[in-house]
């Protein structure tokens, strides 16, 4: 199924954007600055009123917005918040923004929110749940919902398929687009001891429409290498070797940078955001 884009709705440009938080919100609207785009984390925004609303649009009147969602919970068990998904809805319909995606995970059983993206075990039986809850989600919003590929620090010994199979396959039975999360591909080759560049060329490329890049923590002293995503740190070199390979097989991309924890100065994020455009303008150059 395809889904046509509202008139009202303002695309995102294959450029570098940064999550929009609450420390950088008021130089935000003070300043201007010259960033092509913002994503906000849905959830955020799901009251009806008050001080962060009032900001976001007017922030919203002159910047591309992105919708990043941390709450669906598509792999549960439990059937889709209807309640939920209604307020993503009603953000949606309120900021008309050009993307809105969420996690190819779980964190929610019994109602209970567990505040974590869970992976899932790489199965069949996941697969079609997955295929049949953002089908769902993809019909309530009446557009082109993203999903992303999460990090992860265990496996099930009964997968049975690699991880890049299973979010491939995920896009293509769904028909949704694909936020490729480069971060969490190379975390994940680390912590699962896969080839990065393997996983990026069983991505469908056609159905990329955003990039995430953040920084993650090497911990030391144990008898596995392990890498945790704490969005708390700049894009490591082998990661931005990795988005190289990611613009040479998809084209370019919105690509994000995400910081979340440990949040420096905004001059912090624009110069991680200027280097991806660097990589940005050298892809489109070799197009050219």
């Amino acid at each position: 199924m395809s889904f046509l884009l509202p008139q009202a709705q303002r695309p995102i440009p294959a450029a570098a954007g940064i999550g929009l938080r609450a420390p950088h919100i008021a130089r935000v609207l003070q300043e201007r600055p010259p960033v092509p785009w913002f994503e906000v984390h849905s959830e955020n925004y799901f009251a009806a009123g008050g001080p962060m609303h009032a900001a976001l649009e007017r922030i919203r009147a002159d910047y591309p917005l992105s919708l990043h969602g941390v709450g669906l919970s598509l792999g549960s068990s439990d059937a889709l918040d209807v309640a939920h998904l209604a307020s993503l809805r009603r953000l949606v319909d309120r900021y008309q923004p050009a993307l809105v995606s969420d996690h190819i995970c779980w964190g929610a059983i019994g109602g209970i929110h567990l505040n974590d993206l869970l992976p899932l075990p790489y199965t069949a039986e996941a697969l079609a749940l997955m295929v049949s809850r953002v089908q769902q989600v993809q019909d309530a919003l009446g557009r082109e919902f993203l999903v992303e590929n999460v990090s992860s620090y265990l496996s099930f010994r009964h997968a049975d398929m690699p991880e890049s199979a299973f979010v491939a396959e995920l896009v293509r039975r769904s028909g949704c687009g694909l936020l490729l999360d480069v971060n969490n591909v190379y975390v994940n080759s680390v912590n699962h001891g896969f080839d990065p560049g393997e996983y990026l060329r069983a991505m469908p490329h056609a159905s990329v429409r955003e990039i995430h890049l953040a920084g993650f923590l090497r911990k030391d002293r144990l008898p596995v290498p392990l890498l945790i995503d704490s969005h708390s740190r700049p894009v490591a070199d082998e990661v931005w070797a990795l988005y190289r390979e990611a613009l040479e097989l998809c084209g370019p991309q919105p690509t994000l940078i995400e910081w979340d924890q440990d949040i420096p100065e905004l001059e912090v994020l624009l110069a991680e955001a200027a280097r991806a455009e660097e990589e940005l303008h050298a892809c489109r150059t070799a197009i050219a």
